[in-house]
């Protein structure tokens, strides 16, 4: 079996992702093969308790398949993406396993389908990134593998369980398909394994779905019915979608001529080639043709998804991108309003999960709301994961880059940006009428008013900032830029009786402190390490400063936040500031800078050479 050395970069936090020429045809089979033990060594044989009927919907009724392991797969729009998919479904077919296959879906989609069965799905699909991209998602019992987990199926990729068989199939120059491994005498699958369905049945089912929610929430408001079957009267809202080319494209416009009078469409052929550029709405100016068509269309409010249908954006009536924080505190909102009954009886208190990335504000804003907030590492995986632990109380959780996930148990807890999008039209439409407990949200308030009602800051994007070397350290930069500033919190008594400086007094100018060596006890870098005083570290950490290291680096000031962290995909760092003002906002960057410039100046200065949005 060849070592897949090159392959493993293709191993990531949250997937497997990364250019498409690593995806040779060995690789693909040699990982169908890992997922087949993957899948049998997973599965407990039991049904989801979504789903209804084990064969609903499905052409398959030949033989009792409850006990037979499932896995439901897709693919996105990208060039590829369907060879790798159908390759995978072939052998998980040969690996004596039912494959259900969905065809060109979004990644949610695929979430929502594997919830009918056993929970397994396996999504090919590279999100948001460029074209030259492919990738691969996969769920385990409807949970999302971790970063250790990624890494043991690279490791499975050299187990030789079925080398004879990969052998074989190393030496057929064609598409691995079904066919092929019913022609294949060593495995012999039976043809009842493998179930293709349409685009209608997979399309029918989820929409189905989602209807039934938003029945059931007009019937909650006890009001006048905004959406019924019945009468067809449906959201009166001016709805534009931007697609971007991605595989929402494929059924957006079914979803949401189901629930509104008025909707446009862009960019909604799926197109691998993604000719408008890569399919990330979160890209600077990639909203500016939505932007353009909600004001010449007089739009109430403009949607964009991202290639696999995960991430969303939204720009507002006035042509304006409205702030991930403040959407995610929208969403959030109509999480707890619109949460069951049954909900609010099991939970003790509702919790609202956000990564670490977000602004000062929202906890606060949350927290008025009633819910706990509580901080997160980044990545949608990890917070599908807290979600599903068996104690959580978390009835929304959310990041800045678009993905999130409702988790008021009236649809699958997956972050699936068009359901997203049709519970915040559904409570706009709502709170247009004065329902749902909306405080001093006036009737007929356009969402510009409602975004226009939140605190106002002036913030940077998610900026990437290349990885400075480590070479001549023995940490790297992340780790020792969080041990100066556990170091320098112990420095200030708690509680600090002595004055303090406070925002106000803070200079934009960086103040350069004296390089020497922290104790052993506290670092053991063999790097230039810093050391300040009483007074230095007051100013730098100011009195009512949190810090927080769950990921990375980040401080809240009392008026304002700033946040460094290495990514997770990609060898980079990301930074992102705010401040109630743009003076608060440079002098949070140069805090910033200050921090890190004893361990590298090039990064301090491109710290403060970051613009607000």
């Amino acid at each position: 079996m060849p070592s897949f050395a090159t392959q493993q970069s293709l191993f990531r936090a949250y997937d497997i992702r990364g250019y498409y020429q690593h995806f040779t045809d060995e690789f693909v089979q040699a990982l169908g093969h890992a997922f087949g033990r993957l899948y049998h060594s997973q599965s407990n044989g039991k049904a989801s308790v979504f789903n209804t009927s084990i064969n609903t919907h499905t052409n398959i009724g030949k033989e009792n398949l409850q006990n037979v392991v499932t896995v439901v797969i897709g693919y996105d729009a990208r060039c590829g993406s369907e060879a790798i998919a159908r390759t995978l479904s072939a052998i998980l077919v040969g690996h004596n396993i039912r494959v259900i296959q969905l065809g060109l879906v979004t990644t949610p989609m695929v979430a929502f389908w594997a919830a009918r069965y056993h929970g397994h799905g396996i999504t090919v699909t590279a999100s948001h990134s460029a074209k030259d991209t492919l990738g691969i998602k996969w769920l385990v019992s409807n949970t999302s593998p971790s970063s250790a987990a990624i890494q043991a199926l690279y490791q499975q990729l050299t187990v030789n369980h079925d080398y004879h068989f990969y052998q074989k199939i190393q030496g057929e120059n064609r598409v691995f398909d079904s066919e092929m491994l019913e022609n294949n005498n060593d495995t012999k699958p039976s043809s009842y394994l493998l179930d293709e369905l349409s685009t209608e049945q997979v399309e029918s089912v989820y929409i189905d779905a989602i209807e039934r929610v938003f029945n059931q929430l007009s019937e909650d408001h006890c009001s006048t019915t905004i959406y019924h079957p019945k009468n067809a009267r449906k959201l009166d809202l001016i709805v534009v979608i931007d697609c971007l080319n991605g595989a929402t494209g494929s059924v957006a416009q079914r979803l949401f001529d189901r629930f509104c009078k008025h909707v446009i469409m862009l960019n909604s052929t799926p197109d691998g080639c993604f000719p408008l550029g890569s399919p990330d709405p979160t890209e600077p100016n990639r909203l500016k043709e939505l932007q353009r068509a909600v004001i010449a269309h007089h739009a109430d409010i403009g949607l964009a998804f991202d290639g696999d249908g995960d991430r969303l954006m939204v720009v507002d009536n006035n042509g304006k991108v409205v702030m991930p924080d403040h959407l995610l505190y929208l969403l959030a909102r109509i999480a707890i309003t619109e949460r069951p009954e049954s909900l609010t009886d099991s939970f003790l208190a509702s919790e609202v999960l956000f990564d670490i990335k977000c602004a000062h504000h929202l906890p606060r804003l949350l927290s008025n709301l009633g819910a706990i907030p509580i901080i997160s590492k980044t990545g949608s995986s990890f917070m599908r994961q807290q979600i599903r632990h068996p104690d959580s109380q978390i009835v929304f959780a959310g990041e800045l880059s678009g993905h999130f996930i409702f988790n008021d148990h009236r649809f699958i807890p997956y972050d699936d940006a068009m359901y997203a999008a049709l519970r915040l039209l559904h409570w706009f439409a709502l709170s247009g009428d004065n329902i749902g407990n909306m405080d001093n949200l006036d009737s007929k308030k356009s969402l510009s008013d409602i975004i226009q009602s939140l605190p106002s800051m002036v913030s940077t994007a998610d900026h990437y900032l290349p990885m400075p070397p480590s070479a001549t350290t023995d940490c790297a930069i992340m780790e020792q830029l969080t041990k100066f500033c556990r170091y320098l919190q112990q420095l200030i008594p708690v509680p600090a009786h002595h004055d303090s400086l406070d925002s106000a007094s803070h200079s934009s100018t960086v103040i350069q402190l004296p390089t020497m060596q922290c104790p052993s006890s506290v670092c053991t870098c063999a790097s230039v390490k810093s050391s300040t005083t009483l007074a230095q570290a007051r100013h730098l950490l100011p009195k009512g400063t949190t810090l927080s290291c769950i990921d990375g680096v980040r401080l809240d000031f009392a008026h304002g936040f700033g946040v460094l962290r290495q990514s997770n995909t990609s060898n980079s760092l990301t930074a992102r500031f705010a401040g109630d003002s743009i003076d608060d906002l440079k002098d949070i960057q140069a805090i910033f800078a200050t921090l890190c410039r004893p361990f590298n100046t090039i990064l301090a200065d491109q710290i403060i050479a970051i613009v607000d949005e």
